[in-house]
């Protein structure tokens, strides 16, 4: 049976009423991080798929709820409850949860640093929950038409994405691994809209349009790639525009950006032979060829 932490469960209790209060619909969690209650068809001798419509609690995100009455029914029928998850991808927030972790050998933050840079966004100012073992969590809003899936370093290593069907940990739940805290500054703030070509990135991959990128997804991603360019200080130029030709050449745009490029670097301070010759070098080492074994 289920050791029973009064205090525990009262803080818990506290903490997902003020959060439902945000929007986020909440439901309790063990000190294992899982949902308190269990399965109500763990027993039945055919269990069907059920996602509340039987009426009983025990359906995990699926009793997940921001009415205060129904909060406090689902704690009190988990008294052993020391924690809540929030369900994301609800309205209103359509939450997406950005969980760098700190368990495997990667640097989860350098990882995303890298994608940021490689894919021309910057994550803005947004809460963060920081883990007991050191992570964190980054929670930002997503368009309430698009449905963003679950994963599990598929973006990167040590990168976890909670999406629809999923939950985070609340601030302020406690486990047997310690406290969910926010990072300082952040917990008055709201979830912040994901950035579109992070978004993308979420997204199943489409082949059909990874190979053949519209007009205008490739227009904006030149116009990123060029600006890019611009922003380059002195020393770091050569770089940037390298960088920059590599992207574009990968991905089908490179002869069509040349001459934004050049113009580009020219504005930077790199000479026009300076620039065509580090794009050559750049189309180069994209070359099917050159990717080879």
């Amino acid at each position: 049976m289920a050791t029973i932490d009064r205090r525990a469960t009262t803080l818990a209790l506290a903490h997902a009423l003020s959060a439902a209060e945000r929007g986020l619909a909440v439901i309790p969690l063990s000190r294992t991080k899982l949902p308190a209650l269990r399965s109500p068809h763990r027993d039945d001798p055919d269990p069907r798929p059920c996602h509340g419509e039987c009426g009983r609690f025990g359906h995990g995100v699926y009793d997940a709820s921001t009415e205060p009455l129904r909060i406090r029914e689902l704690f009190a029928a988990a008294p052993w409850a020391t924690g809540y998850g929030i369900a994301c991808g609800l309205h209103p927030h359509h939450l997406i949860g950005v969980d760098l972790d700190t368990k495997s050998d990667t640097d989860s933050s350098a990882a995303l640093r890298e994608l940021a840079l490689r894919h021309l966004f910057t994550i803005p100012d947004t809460v963060v929950v920081l883990t007991p073992s050191g992570g964190r969590h980054l929670w930002l809003s997503g368009p309430p038409d698009v449905v963003v899936p679950n994963s599990a370093s598929r973006l990167a290593p040590g990168i976890d994405i909670r999406g629809a069907g999923g939950y985070l940990v609340g601030p302020g739940s406690r486990t047997e691994h310690g406290v969910y805290g926010t990072a300082p500054g952040t917990s008055r703030l709201t979830p912040a809209p994901c950035p579109p070509e992070l978004l993308r990135l979420l997204l199943p991959a489409h082949p059909s349009r990874d190979r053949h990128p519209t007009s205008s997804a490739s227009e904006r991603q030149g116009q990123g790639l060029v600006q890019f360019v611009l922003a380059a200080h002195e020393g770091q130029r050569n770089t940037r525009l390298f960088w920059a030709a590599c992207r574009a050449y990968e991905n089908g745009i490179g002869p069509r950006l040349t001459a934004p490029l050049v113009r580009a670097a020219v504005r930077t301070g790199l000479t026009e032979r300076e620039a065509r010759s580090t794009i050559a070098s750049a189309a180069r080492m994209t070359a099917p060829s050159a990717r080879r074994p």
